[in-house]
């Protein structure tokens, strides 16, 4: 099982085509994927309008999404208060980086350095991205 991160999720809405290749690939390998519910969240916080937010929420019905439990908010909070200074931890991305530690999730970003200062997080880099 995979955990999704927003960019990753954002790529395969707008089918990009390494990320559905990416996609296509690991699923035909068995490999299950998943949405922790603030990344579904984010998703629709950079809808525009109503057919947008439709379109999301159909697209991230194909996967399992995932919430933290109490014991996960409470190691995000200290997380988040001995990191949100010193390496710009963001409240949603320490939350989003302990879900994927407390259920040991690999978790596919390309934002890395946003969740450096997760302890104990496996981050992947699922595809090759062009170069901006």
């Amino acid at each position: 099982m995979l955990l999704l991160d927003t960019d990753v999720m954002i790529d395969l809405i707008r089918n990009y085509p390494p990320a559905i290749a990416w996609l296509d690939e690991i699923r035909a390998q068995g490999e299950k994927v998943s949405l922790p519910g603030f990344v579904v969240m984010e998703l629709i916080q950079g809808c525009r309008n109503a057919e947008e937010i439709k379109r999301v929420e159909k697209d991230v019905r194909n996967y399992v999404t995932r919430w933290p439990s109490r014991a996960t908010c409470k190691r995000s909070l200290t997380a988040y208060t001995k990191y949100h200074q010193s390496h710009g931890l963001g409240i949603i991305d320490s939350l989003i980086g302990q879900i994927a530690v407390d259920q040991r999730l690999p978790f596919c970003t390309f934002n890395k350095k946003h969740f450096e200062a997760i302890f104990k997080i496996t981050t992947i880099q699922p595809y090759k991205r062009r170069s901006s």
